[in-house]
């Protein structure tokens, strides 16, 4: 049975967050070697004051990751409303208490525009011997451009360096939706979606002859000090879902990502991350087959969790069954090598279900998702005793106004969400 605890409210960070602009932030600094910073960025300007009404309402940049920290403190890494990157801590608590949140503390990024919205937002991991990173998109001038950057901790995130270009090719194009895991040998995986294979590519008409975009990544072996070179995974990817990544009982990163099979399918694809040389095109393995034929990208990438033989995933997608079209997000168990594990899948109880992350441990599986009708947003888990075979709906919470994504944390069978919300971020412990 699942347990809902108080929601742990850490701060306004309107604010808390409000009142540290005003004092100047001291550049930390480590003594690792980092890539100088790229040439040729162009940082947000003040927009001049106007008597015209906006077109359109900016986005809110509520998006956060959250994490574990290997001592057990939660860990939440943002973006403040004046536009500056934070984290905030909360040291370590037993289950059922809730968390004791400590100020949160602005990072230095030089000034960096930094991408806070929805499925493209800072990322954050722990590597061994203390070592803390956060990477974020930063947007740059030309629309859906930008480079993927990154701060590292030696100190366990007392201090943090400036930010640094993780990849090589520093064209004015896309390098975004990043996601960065470390394998079990403590090398360190950094994945995006990439345009530049587009760019090159001849047109036929006024149209690109290149379908979609690119999967790209790199690999650190002395944690985040420097990057090996950018190695395509896959072309024809999808243009704006994140990726995801698993790391596998064998202590092998996997990727799964939405991509765009022949002649224009938005299923996903899957691939380990096992050496710094690009994958051969047959061990790009096809994990979903909804066969939904869209031209556009859904903005709705999937969710990895490890068992014990393949993995747990969740993903969106629109079937055709019959002469109806069914849309939502779909369970499934995938075997190590992506292939999908026949009669698992299973459609959410939940028609307005969105952006779902799926977590396991052993037996245990919970899923955990937005539904949002009107002006009102649910959270609402799914939890599962037995592998994945069977599950429980429950609903957590709810709000009205801007609000993120749920972000599932884990750290071995303690699972929690954690849901930021205008004004404030949640915390919902599971109890199975």
């Amino acid at each position: 049975m699942m347990n809902r605890l108080h929601p742990c409210r850490f701060l306004c960070l309107v604010a808390l967050l409000s009142s540290m602009v005003g004092a100047p932030l001291k550049a930390q600094q480590d003594h690792g070697q980092h890539q100088p910073a790229p040439k040729g960025v162009v940082a947000s300007a003040p927009v001049a004051a106007t008597s015209k009404p906006a077109a359109r309402k900016p986005r809110p940049q509520l998006g956060i990751s959250a994490a574990f920290a290997p001592d057990g403190a939660l860990w939440v890494v943002g973006v403040a409303p004046q536009g500056q990157l934070f984290v905030q801590t909360a040291p370590p608590f037993a289950p059922g208490e809730g968390p004791t949140w400590l100020a949160p503390r602005l990072l230095d990024t030089g000034g960096d525009p930094i991408s806070a919205d929805g499925e493209n937002h800072p990322k954050l991991v722990f590597g061994p011997s203390g070592t803390v990173l956060v990477a974020y998109t930063q947007p740059l001038a030309r629309p859906n451009s930008g480079f993927v950057r990154m701060l590292r901790s030696l100190d366990a995130g007392k201090t943090f360096s400036p930010p640094f270009t993780v990849h090589a090719d520093r064209q004015e194009i896309t390098h975004r939706f990043e996601s960065i895991g470390f394998d079990a040998k403590g090398a360190l995986h950094t994945i995006w979606i990439d345009k530049r294979d587009l760019e090159a590519a001849p047109k036929v008409g006024n149209k690109s002859s290149y379908r979609g975009a690119a999967i790209y990544r790199n690999v650190s072996v002395d944690e985040g000090v420097s990057f090996g070179p950018d190695i395509k995974v896959a072309d024809h990817s999808c243009e704006c879902c994140r990726i995801a990544l698993g790391l596998g009982a064998d202590g092998v990163q996997r990727a799964m990502w939405r991509h765009v099979f022949e002649p224009n399918v938005r299923d996903h694809a899957f691939a380990a991350l096992t050496s710094a040389v690009a994958p051969a095109a047959s061990s790009i393995v096809r994990a979903t087959y909804d066969e939904w034929r869209v031209d556009g990208c859904p903005h709705h990438g999937p969710s990895l969790a490890a068992t014990g033989d393949g993995f747990h995933a969740v993903w969106f997608g629109i079937r055709e069954q019959g002469a109806a079209k069914v849309s939502g997000v779909r369970y499934g168990r995938l075997h190590s090598d992506g292939n999908p594990v026949e009669g698992t899948v299973q459609l959410l109880p939940d028609d307005r279900a969105e952006h779902a992350s799926v977590a396991a441990h052993g037996s245990r599986v919970a899923v955990v998702w937005r539904s949002v009708d009107g002006m009102t947003s649910t959270l609402k888990a799914w939890l599962s005793l037995d592998g994945g075979k069977t599950f429980r709906a429950s609903t957590l919470g709810q709000a009205s106004g801007d609000n993120d994504f749920p972000r599932l944390v884990q750290q071995g069978p303690r699972m929690a969400v954690v849901w930021r919300q205008a004004k404030e971020v949640q915390v919902y412990e599971l109890a199975f």
